[in-house]
């Protein structure tokens, strides 16, 4: 039961990723509104704005895979997978965890966390003039995000271990989970 409590809680993290890349969409959505009333309305451009787009949507997409993976959104060969034994998913699933998703974590991370040291070290900031100081706060996402990632991979590494344990129903394995994104 240790295991479970454990997987849930990892998935309520996972989960508040995905609701904050929620409202980050809707920021992406308000500065896009904004960058192009000023633009074909009022003829200004703002360098800072655009580069605020690609920053969100970055951090939108980074702090969604957690997410992603937790409901079963990633992307995976479904044509073999869907036709396969619960307890086949669960170890194709355990496997792709350990093998895969994991080391590929710890390897982002690992250099993630060198690249926005970096930056913040140096001062990064924008090369263009008007542009986002403080470039080190997107980078620093990276490291982050596959941390998120990593503890994503624990979270579906525990529940395919809990389903070949007997403590999930099988005919819900591989599907979404009952919590939705609010």
């Amino acid at each position: 039961m240790l295991l479970v409590k454990l997987e849930n809680l990892i998935n309520s993290f996972s989960d508040l990723l995905g609701k904050i890349s929620a409202l980050l969409f809707i920021l992406l959505l308000l500065n896009v509104f904004y960058d192009v009333v000023m633009r074909y309305l009022f003829n200004d451009v703002s360098i800072g704005m655009q580069e605020l787009e690609w920053h969100l949507y970055a951090a939108i997409f980074m702090l969604a895979i957690p997410y992603a993976l937790r409901q079963g959104g990633h992307v995976r060969v479904d044509v073999i997978y869907e036709r396969l034994s619960v307890r086949k998913k669960a170890w194709i699933d355990l496997m792709g965890v350990l093998i895969m998703l994991i080391p590929f974590a710890v390897l982002v991370f690992w250099f993630g966390v060198e690249f926005a040291a970096k930056a913040y070290e140096l001062g990064e900031g924008s090369g263009d003039p008007g542009g986002l100081p403080y470039r080190w706060i997107i980078k620093g996402v990276i490291p982050f995000a596959f941390f998120a990632i990593f503890l994503s991979g624990i979270g579906m590494a525990l529940k395919s271990i809990n389903t070949l344990r007997g403590f999930h129903d099988e005919s819900d394995y591989g599907k979404s989970s009952n919590t939705e994104l609010a």
